[in-house]
Protein backbone atom coordinates (compact mmCIF):
# COMPACT_ATOMS: atom_id res chain seq x y z
CA UNK A 1 0.00 0.00 0.00
CA UNK A 2 2.92 2.51 0.00
CA UNK A 3 1.09 4.22 -3.22
CA UNK A 4 -2.97 4.39 -2.18
CA UNK A 5 -3.51 5.56 -5.59
CA UNK A 6 -2.74 2.43 -7.16
CA UNK A 7 -3.82 0.31 -4.39
CA UNK A 8 -7.30 1.70 -4.72
CA UNK A 9 -7.17 1.14 -8.53
CA UNK A 10 -5.73 -2.89 -7.64
CA UNK A 11 -8.81 -3.35 -5.40
CA UNK A 12 -11.19 -2.10 -7.40
CA UNK A 13 -10.58 -4.63 -10.28
CA UNK A 14 -10.52 -7.22 -7.80
CA UNK A 15 -14.09 -6.06 -6.88
CA UNK A 16 -14.58 -6.01 -10.51
CA UNK A 17 -13.04 -9.69 -11.26
CA UNK A 18 -15.14 -11.05 -8.44
CA UNK A 19 -18.47 -9.43 -9.33
CA UNK A 20 -18.62 -10.49 -13.39
CA UNK A 21 -17.76 -13.81 -15.09
CA UNK A 22 -14.48 -13.15 -17.69
CA UNK A 23 -15.46 -14.91 -20.70
CA UNK A 24 -12.32 -14.03 -22.51
CA UNK A 25 -10.28 -16.81 -22.52
CA UNK A 26 -6.93 -14.93 -22.32
CA UNK A 27 -8.44 -12.88 -18.95
CA UNK A 28 -9.55 -16.13 -17.57
CA UNK A 29 -8.86 -15.97 -13.88
CA UNK A 30 -5.19 -17.05 -12.40
CA UNK A 31 -5.53 -19.22 -9.92
CA UNK A 32 -4.50 -18.68 -6.38
CA UNK A 33 -1.20 -20.42 -6.89
CA UNK A 34 -0.28 -18.53 -10.48
CA UNK A 35 -1.17 -15.48 -8.47
CA UNK A 36 1.37 -16.71 -5.64
CA UNK A 37 4.38 -17.27 -8.20
CA UNK A 38 3.56 -14.00 -10.27
CA UNK A 39 3.98 -11.92 -7.10
CA UNK A 40 7.19 -13.82 -5.92
CA UNK A 41 10.34 -12.66 -6.06
CA UNK A 42 11.13 -14.64 -8.98
CA UNK A 43 9.35 -11.37 -10.57
CA UNK A 44 11.92 -9.33 -9.74
CA UNK A 45 14.60 -11.49 -11.70
CA UNK A 46 16.20 -10.16 -15.43
CA UNK A 47 16.54 -13.86 -16.98
CA UNK A 48 17.44 -13.30 -20.43
CA UNK A 49 18.62 -16.67 -22.08
CA UNK A 50 17.87 -20.04 -21.63
CA UNK A 51 18.51 -22.58 -18.28
CA UNK A 52 22.08 -22.81 -17.60
CA UNK A 53 23.00 -20.22 -19.80
CA UNK A 54 22.27 -17.25 -18.69
CA UNK A 55 23.47 -13.63 -19.47
CA UNK A 56 23.09 -12.08 -16.12
CA UNK A 57 23.96 -14.31 -12.91
CA UNK A 58 21.81 -15.26 -10.09
CA UNK A 59 19.67 -16.73 -12.33
CA UNK A 60 19.72 -20.90 -10.58
CA UNK A 61 16.12 -20.38 -8.96
CA UNK A 62 14.54 -19.30 -12.37
CA UNK A 63 16.47 -22.08 -14.14
CA UNK A 64 15.21 -24.76 -12.02
CA UNK A 65 11.27 -23.44 -12.55
CA UNK A 66 11.96 -22.95 -16.26
CA UNK A 67 13.23 -26.29 -16.12
CA UNK A 68 10.25 -28.18 -14.54
CA UNK A 69 8.24 -26.10 -16.94
CA UNK A 70 10.34 -27.50 -19.78
CA UNK A 71 10.59 -31.13 -19.22
CA UNK A 72 6.48 -31.36 -18.18
CA UNK A 73 6.26 -29.45 -21.51
CA UNK A 74 7.95 -32.04 -23.21
CA UNK A 75 6.58 -35.17 -21.42
CA UNK A 76 3.07 -33.96 -22.22
CA UNK A 77 3.65 -33.59 -25.75
CA UNK A 78 6.39 -36.52 -26.10
CA UNK A 79 8.85 -33.92 -27.70
CA UNK A 80 12.75 -34.28 -27.48
CA UNK A 81 12.81 -30.31 -27.12
CA UNK A 82 10.80 -27.54 -25.96
CA UNK A 83 10.96 -23.80 -25.13
CA UNK A 84 8.12 -21.73 -22.88
CA UNK A 85 9.41 -18.72 -23.74
CA UNK A 86 6.81 -17.17 -25.88
CA UNK A 87 6.38 -12.56 -25.11
CA UNK A 88 2.81 -12.90 -25.85
CA UNK A 89 0.32 -15.07 -27.49
CA UNK A 90 0.43 -12.90 -30.54
CA UNK A 91 4.31 -13.47 -31.21
CA UNK A 92 3.62 -17.26 -30.74
CA UNK A 93 0.88 -17.30 -33.24
CA UNK A 94 3.22 -15.09 -35.45
CA UNK A 95 6.01 -18.01 -35.15
CA UNK A 96 3.72 -20.82 -36.34
CA UNK A 97 2.70 -18.56 -39.08
CA UNK A 98 6.12 -17.74 -40.73
CA UNK A 99 7.14 -21.15 -39.84
CA UNK A 100 4.42 -23.20 -41.98
CA UNK A 101 3.49 -20.47 -44.74
CA UNK A 102 4.85 -18.38 -47.31
CA UNK A 103 3.18 -14.86 -47.66
CA UNK A 104 0.26 -15.00 -49.61
CA UNK A 105 -1.06 -17.94 -48.57
CA UNK A 106 -4.86 -18.63 -47.68
CA UNK A 107 -5.74 -19.28 -43.83
CA UNK A 108 -9.11 -19.76 -42.89
CA UNK A 109 -9.71 -18.23 -38.96
CA UNK A 110 -12.30 -17.26 -36.73
CA UNK A 111 -13.59 -13.51 -37.40
CA UNK A 112 -12.74 -11.21 -34.98
CA UNK A 113 -16.50 -10.35 -34.41
CA UNK A 114 -17.77 -13.78 -33.68
CA UNK A 115 -14.39 -14.22 -31.31
CA UNK A 116 -11.47 -15.15 -33.18
CA UNK A 117 -8.38 -12.98 -32.61
CA UNK A 118 -6.15 -10.01 -34.33
CA UNK A 119 -3.17 -12.42 -35.27
CA UNK A 120 -5.77 -14.61 -37.26
CA UNK A 121 -6.63 -12.29 -40.31
CA UNK A 122 -7.14 -8.85 -39.33
CA UNK A 123 -5.75 -6.39 -41.46
CA UNK A 124 -4.15 -4.51 -39.35
CA UNK A 125 -1.70 -7.01 -38.03
CA UNK A 126 0.59 -8.93 -39.79
CA UNK A 127 -1.11 -12.09 -40.85
CA UNK A 128 -3.68 -9.88 -42.63
CA UNK A 129 -1.05 -7.96 -44.53
CA UNK A 130 1.23 -10.62 -45.63
CA UNK A 131 -1.75 -13.69 -45.88
CA UNK A 132 -4.55 -14.32 -48.30
CA UNK A 133 -7.43 -14.66 -45.06
CA UNK A 134 -11.10 -16.32 -44.92
CA UNK A 135 -12.74 -16.20 -42.02
CA UNK A 136 -15.27 -18.23 -40.28
CA UNK A 137 -18.04 -17.53 -37.75
CA UNK A 138 -21.06 -18.79 -35.86
CA UNK A 139 -24.35 -20.15 -36.83
CA UNK A 140 -27.83 -18.58 -35.41
CA UNK A 141 -26.87 -20.54 -31.78
CA UNK A 142 -23.43 -18.27 -31.80
CA UNK A 143 -21.40 -22.17 -31.89
CA UNK A 144 -18.66 -22.21 -34.99
CA UNK A 145 -20.39 -23.22 -37.88
CA UNK A 146 -18.76 -26.18 -38.87
CA UNK A 147 -20.42 -26.92 -41.58
CA UNK A 148 -19.74 -23.50 -43.44
CA UNK A 149 -16.10 -23.15 -42.50
CA UNK A 150 -15.83 -27.14 -43.88
CA UNK A 151 -17.73 -25.28 -47.61
CA UNK A 152 -15.23 -22.55 -47.26
CA UNK A 153 -12.24 -25.02 -46.64
CA UNK A 154 -13.29 -27.18 -49.21
CA UNK A 155 -13.95 -23.90 -51.82
CA UNK A 156 -10.76 -21.64 -50.53
CA UNK A 157 -8.18 -24.56 -49.98
CA UNK A 158 -6.43 -23.15 -47.34
CA UNK A 159 -2.99 -24.00 -46.29
CA UNK A 160 -3.82 -23.39 -42.16
CA UNK A 161 -6.94 -23.67 -40.50
CA UNK A 162 -6.90 -22.06 -37.48
CA UNK A 163 -9.08 -23.85 -34.61
CA UNK A 164 -9.14 -21.43 -31.41
CA UNK A 165 -10.16 -18.34 -30.69
CA UNK A 166 -9.39 -15.35 -28.33
CA UNK A 167 -13.33 -14.45 -27.01
CA UNK A 168 -15.53 -18.12 -27.95
CA UNK A 169 -16.33 -19.80 -24.53
CA UNK A 170 -18.05 -23.32 -25.88
CA UNK A 171 -16.36 -26.28 -26.32
CA UNK A 172 -14.01 -26.24 -29.83
CA UNK A 173 -14.39 -29.83 -31.92
CA UNK A 174 -10.86 -29.80 -32.42
CA UNK A 175 -11.70 -33.69 -33.76
CA UNK A 176 -14.07 -32.14 -36.21
CA UNK A 177 -11.41 -29.14 -37.64
CA UNK A 178 -8.64 -31.86 -37.69
CA UNK A 179 -10.75 -33.75 -40.59
CA UNK A 180 -11.35 -30.71 -42.22
CA UNK A 181 -7.93 -29.67 -42.62
CA UNK A 182 -6.99 -33.39 -43.55
CA UNK A 183 -9.18 -33.57 -46.11
CA UNK A 184 -8.14 -30.32 -47.89
CA UNK A 185 -4.80 -30.93 -47.06
CA UNK A 186 -4.22 -28.08 -44.53
CA UNK A 187 -2.27 -27.28 -41.48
Amino acid sequence: QADPEVWAAIQAENLRQEQHIELIASENYASPAVMAAQGSQLTNKYAEGYPGKRYYGGCENVDVVEQLAIDRVKKLFGADAANVQPNSGSQANQAVLLAFLKPGDTILGMSLAEGGHLTHGMPLNMSGKWFNIVSYGLNEKEEIDYDALETKAREHKPKLIIAGASAYSLRIDFERFAKIAKEVGAI
